[in-house]
């Protein structure tokens, strides 16, 4: 039975996960809960399933990923925040005091500095992005909590009172080298914007140009903590010294994730 078939039959919590695994999605009963969850009529949840099945993120299908253990609205065109991520996130909320100034920079949907500023209440949240359709989503997940949103390339985003005032200035900037992208799976490939993904030649352009102007803005013992890849710490590691930062990397084998963090010399 083709997909479109399927879609064409009643659909059952069974019709929904089969039709769903014939699209090749993994976890098909789950991703048939939410959907069914979703979905107000039958019209509705066919429509979800038609746009999942083409491929688009169950993410952007739904309007929200789950991150951190909570709900950040995402919409089609908006980088999906990863699990590995939730290191940024802990190591950010391990370092943040009541009355810091937090900067997620390149936000996406804000989501990092959403969990921050809900696991410690009482500090100054500025995000900011590039990308107009980011920002737009980045408000309804930052604002609620408190914090401002800036559109803007990198720094010149922030306002300029930040600058010499920010504590904690978490960075999940892109790092897939560019010659990569195509090997990536069709949902990012093809559903998430090039800009939130492209590092560059090695991935590490953003990196480089982070590292470059962090110590500007950066407070008297405060840290940059920016994700990349494996492969790729050592040589952000060295970025981060070459601009006046001593830098450590820190890793999580259960999140699959690596990071590494800088400060300013004195503070380390």
């Amino acid at each position: 039975m083709h997909i479109s078939e399927n879609i064409r039959a009643p659909l059952t919590a069974r019709t929904v996960a089969d039709t769903l695994r014939a699209a090749g999605c993994v976890f098909a009963e789950d991703e048939a809960r939410l959907l069914m969850s979703a979905a107000p009529t039958p019209a509705a949840l066919s429509d979800l399933l038609r746009r999942r099945t083409a491929g688009m993120p169950i993410e952007h299908v739904l309007g929200w990923a789950e991150f951190c253990g909570k709900r950040i609205d995402v919409e089609p065109g908006v980088f999906v925040p990863r699990r590995r991520t939730e290191l940024l996130v802990q190591e950010a909320v391990a370092m943040t005091r009541p009355g810091d100034i937090v900067v997620d920079l390149c936000c996406g949907s804000g989501a990092i500095g959403t969990v921050v500023s809900s696991a410690r209440p009482g500090i100054e949240l500025h995000a900011a992005d590039v990308d107009p359709v980011a920002v737009r989503c980045a408000r309804r997940n930052v604002e609620p909590v408190g914090g401002h949103v800036h559109e803007g390339d990198l720094f010149d985003a922030l306002p300029d009172e930040l600058r010499g005032c920010v504590d904690v200035l978490v960075a999940n900037v892109p790092y897939v080298p560019s010659h990569a992208i195509a090997l990536m799976p069709p949902e990012a490939r093809d559903h998430e914007p090039r800009a939130a993904l492209d590092g560059g030649p090695d991935g590490l352009d953003f990196h480089r140009a982070v590292a470059a102007h962090a110590h500007r803005w950066l407070s008297p013992g405060g840290h940059l903590l920016i994700e990349a890849g494996a492969h790729q710490a050592s040589t952000t590691v060295d970025i981060f010294t070459r601009a006046g930062l001593l830098a450590r990397v820190i890793r999580s084998d259960e999140l699959d994730a690596t990071a590494v963090v800088g400060a300013l010399p004195g503070v380390y």
